[in-house]
């Protein structure tokens, strides 16, 4: 697997997933019963995910792929206020985090490996244009590419964050304000989730 070479270790700690936005709308409304792949047919029927592979055998490996990753980051964002259950024939989102023998397991073999984006088996090149392609569907599905285009300054000043922040703080902090003002959750804002939507957009793209 010559390609994983290119895959730095900074990508791999800092690319997010854009599906574990659309998968956490699907989860709060809908909090058990899910399977990976009813979860992955279900975002496909709402265009979210295309046929990653002409293959049929590469494409549902791919989709798994993605699902799964997604899921892991997922569970790390919610947690502790929320446990996200990650099992590939039984996901559910807890709304309330009170058991405490729910713990994540960094040495998970699984996590591990969904959390490896060379087990996806394409360059680094690749999976950003893959990522792109499904941030741009998430944003048309939201509606955050009608919103005018942001510099760094503006965004930045979106985020409350300095000029000089740095890629760990942004993302961070676009997570914290993704799930504050999500439409899914409670007090959630969807106007203030497209503006941003579209901020991040912009932040993304230097790292």
């Amino acid at each position: 697997m010559a390609n994983s070479q290119a895959l730095s270790t900074t990508f791999q700690t800092y690319m997010e997933n854009p599906l574990l936005w659309p998968i956490l709308e699907v989860l709060k409304r809908q909090s058990s019963g899910w399977k990976v792949h009813t979860l992955a047919a279900h975002l496909s029927e709402q265009g979210l995910i295309p046929v990653l592979d002409s293959a049929a055998d590469k494409d549902l490996f791919k989709r798994n792929f993605l699902i799964m990753n997604a899921l892991y980051q997922l569970q790390e964002i919610l947690y502790p206020k929320n446990w996200l259950q990650v099992e590939a024939m039984d996901i559910a989102l807890l709304p309330v985090f009170s058991h405490s023998h729910y713990a994540i397991d960094p040495d998970d073999p699984l996590r591990d490996y969904y959390s490896r984006w060379e087990h996806y088996e394409v360059s680094e090149g690749e999976v950003k244009r893959l990522l792109n392609e499904f941030w741009t569907r998430y944003q048309r599905f939201v509606g955050g590419d009608d919103i005018k285009t942001l510099d760094r300054s503006q965004a930045l000043r979106l985020f409350e964050l300095p000029a000089d922040a740095s890629s760990f703080e942004i993302r961070k902090t676009w997570r914290r304000l993704a799930l504050r003002w999500h439409p899914d959750r409670d007090n959630g804002n969807a106007a203030q989730f497209r503006i941003l939507c579209a901020a991040w957009n912009v932040l993304r793209h230097e790292h």
